[in-house]
């Protein structure tokens, strides 16, 4: 091998004045993002700061439950019955141990039960509104651009859907889902069933919004163009219409997950949502309501607390989007 060739092997991938390139691209596209109409309109916004943060950690706590959570409450291995309803900060009268939050019936840890429980109450919530969002958009898409009985017949059933509240008619589909579901493979299913049920009965917000906005945008001259130039329906809903009504569809995505999350705990309140063996925040509210008249408040307290907390901060982070995004409040 020459000596030529031994030098460009050992050549440098990028040299250093293409990193320095590379770093101010970086700089100048985060100096534009942080000095956008969005990012100053956040900052305003004490209420969308706030509330981001503390989504933001809420969401942290749950996916990294394992790091923070004390215990892993779903370990009968490391259960002890003796510590059962010891009281916050309090040390058990039994083991001496001292627990943040306190102890349920089982002598699990509460801290750790929520942190687990959320990574439930939110794996269904995201799951739920993206099934939504997927089957409503694409409803939507169709019956604003072909139009005709094929958008009359979805546009009618979404009509029908919206005189029912929506925690019914998860309610009817997981109890319709559940009865299919082999006996043997009902705990095992109960969280996708539960997240089909949940997401069936929230995309007709998605599918009114999108049906609208396309009907508006199908007759823009971008939409005519494309038209002309031989591209099919398909293309033109997905390459074309789709990337300018995203925008709605973000808020509406927003709002209802915080709507999934509680129609989740809902469910699983009632019994009829995540098992025993997999418990979401709702089910930590409906074991800690049985011992709330019988002196362990905590049990139930502090699992509602964190429910109320990630519901309302997902929710007024939805609405602040909302608000950013309608170009009639600008």
């Amino acid at each position: 091998m020459s000596q030529e060739t031994k030098g460009q092997n050992h050549q440098p991938a990028t040299s250093p004045g293409e990193t320095s390139q590379a770093g101010n691209r970086l700089t100048r596209a985060w100096s534009r993002a942080a000095g956008s109409d969005f990012i100053w309109s956040f900052k305003r916004s004490p209420v969308a700061v706030v509330s981001f943060l503390v989504a933001l950690g809420l969401v942290l706590g749950a996916v990294l439950a394992p790091l923070f959570a004390p215990h892993n409450p779903f370990d009968p291995a490391t259960l002890n019955l003796m510590n059962g309803f010891s009281s916050p900060m309090q040390p058990n009268a039994f083991t001496g141990e001292v627990f943040w939050l306190g102890t349920d019936d089982q002598g699990r840890d509460v801290f750790s039960t929520i942190l687990y429980g959320m990574r439930i109450s939110l794996f269904v919530g995201f799951a739920a509104v993206a099934f939504a969002m997927v089957l409503g958009v694409t409803l939507g898409l169709i019956a604003g651009y072909v139009g005709g009985w094929i958008g009359a017949v979805i546009m009618r059933i979404a009509d029908v859907q919206l005189t029912f509240p929506g925690i019914l008619v998860a309610m009817l589909i997981f109890g319709i889902a559940k009865g299919f579901t082999p006996l043997e493979q009902r705990d095992e299913m109960a969280i996708w069933v539960l997240i089909i049920a949940i997401g069936l009965s929230e995309w007709v917000q998605f599918a009114r919004v999108v049906r609208g906005a396309t009907m508006v945008e199908k007759g823009k001259e971008y939409v005519q163009a494309a038209r002309l130039n031989g591209r099919g329906a398909g293309g033109i809903m997905i390459r074309h219409i789709l990337p300018n009504v995203l925008g709605p569809v973000l808020v509406i995505a927003t709002i209802s997950l915080a709507l999934a999350i509680i129609a989740e705990a809902t469910l699983s309140f009632l019994g009829v949502g995540a098992p025993p063996t997999q418990p979401s925040l709702g089910t930590l509210i409906r074991i800690g309501q049985g011992y709330l008249f019988s002196g362990e408040w905590w049990i139930l307290l502090f699992p509602s607390v964190t429910l109320l907390a990630l519901a309302l901060s997902v929710n007024l982070l939805g609405d602040w989007l909302r608000d950013v995004l309608n170009p009639r409040l600008r």
